[in-house]
């Protein structure tokens, strides 16, 4: 592996976090998620390229382009997680490990949030930890790209 860099994707109406819903999504924003995983992914030795849209095609195009210079993608798909099987096929396309996360615990949530497109082609599973999560998503993440287990 070349490339040292992680794509973070964050997916629609994840622009809001800070005051969407802070009760489910906390008071955290987006630019706080993002100094989060930069943080987490330089103290290993990796830069981190980040994206977030309401436009599904505009993450697609994203993922698209990280397979020619990421090792992994972190990605919170929002509710593209429970309709997206076009999101699903991008990931699965592009050959790279990826961390699924959701800062609320989806599984306690409304039945229509308990189905994701994106589990089964990610290599991590983070949920319900808030915007903690993401850190743990991108330690996993990056012990599955580098071979390191933790112990």
């Amino acid at each position: 592996m070349t490339e040292r860099r992680l794509l973070l994707v964050n997916g629609p109406n994840l622009n809001l976090l800070g005051t969407r819903e802070p009760e489910i999504y906390g008071s955290q924003t987006l630019a706080d998620v993002e100094r989060l995983v930069a943080d987490a992914s330089s103290a290993r030795g990796f830069d981190v390229r980040a994206v977030q849209s309401n436009h599904e095609g505009v993450l697609l195009d994203a993922i698209h382009a990280a397979r020619l210079d990421c090792a992994g993608i972190v990605i919170n798909p929002g509710g593209l997680t429970h309709t997206s099987v076009v999101l699903r096929d991008a990931l699965a396309g592009v050959d790279l490990p990826v961390a699924e996360v959701h800062i609320s615990d989806v599984s306690q949530r409304e039945s229509f949030r308990h189905h994701s497109y994106v589990a089964d082609v990610a290599v991590v599973h983070v949920v319900g930890e808030g915007v903690a999560g993401y850190e743990t998503a991108v330690r996993l993440l990056l012990d599955v790209i580098t071979g390191r287990a933790e112990g």
